[in-house]
């Protein structure tokens, strides 16, 4: 079963298929100095990869380490997103208005943008290439069990899948369930079991034994 938060995407902002004046002259730049053999498009790769996957959602890891710690900063992250994770210094453009939704036994959370790649940058870094593909923004919608399963996060039949629909105005954390066999550890310690798929909702936090 899936929910839908249906919202309209006329907004002011770049969509996927046009790029912006600046990454028209990124793309531009890192094309004229590949051409010259002044940089790697390899390298390039690599460290968007590392900002994508590790370094960018760090911040995000540490709101979801902080709630699993702190029952009050929990309950202010349920109450007040935005508040909260900037008590943490995690403010700034594409994240100014933050919504915190709680993964359960129960129902699982999933967060897409539909009509084009709303993202929270300022908590989760640089969106990952499918994110912004138009596939997973279509079928997150109409098959979420099936993405998911694609993603290799395949859930009970009588979890519920929820899907939330992320807009420039308001865009969604989602805080993966905290594993057991975690008791006492230091939020830092948290902070490496959760992953930045974890918090779309593709995927789950680590277990224990992967941080050791």
């Amino acid at each position: 079963m899936s929910g839908h938060h249906a919202h309209d995407h006329e907004h002011d902002h770049a969509h996927d298929n046009h790029y912006s004046d600046m990454q028209a002259r990124v793309r531009a730049l890192e094309t004229l100095l590949t051409e010259k053999g002044l940089v790697d498009p390899a390298a390039i790769d690599a460290i968007v990869e590392t900002y994508e996957t590790k370094i960018g959602p760090r911040n995000g890891a540490r709101v979801v380490a902080t709630a699993w710690s702190d029952p009050d900063f929990a309950d202010w992250l349920t109450r007040d997103a935005t508040a909260a994770i900037g008590s943490l210094g995690y403010t700034g453009r594409q994240g100014e208005h933050m919504r915190a939704v709680f993964n359960t036994p129960e129902t699982h959370h999933l967060v897409v943008c539909t009509l084009c790649s709303c993202y929270p940058w300022s908590v989760l870094g640089l969106p990952p290439v499918w994110y912004k593909a138009p596939a997973y923004r279509s079928r997150a919608v109409l098959d979420p069990r099936g993405v998911l399963a694609e993603f290799n996060l395949v859930l009970p039949e009588t979890t519920k899948i929820r899907v939330w629909d992320s807009t420039a105005e308001l865009r969604y954390l989602v805080v993966p369930m905290r594993p057991s066999g975690t008791e006492g550890w230091t939020v830092e310690q948290l902070a490496d079991l959760v992953t930045r798929d974890s918090m779309i909702g593709t995927g789950l936090a680590l277990q224990p034994e992967a941080a050791r």
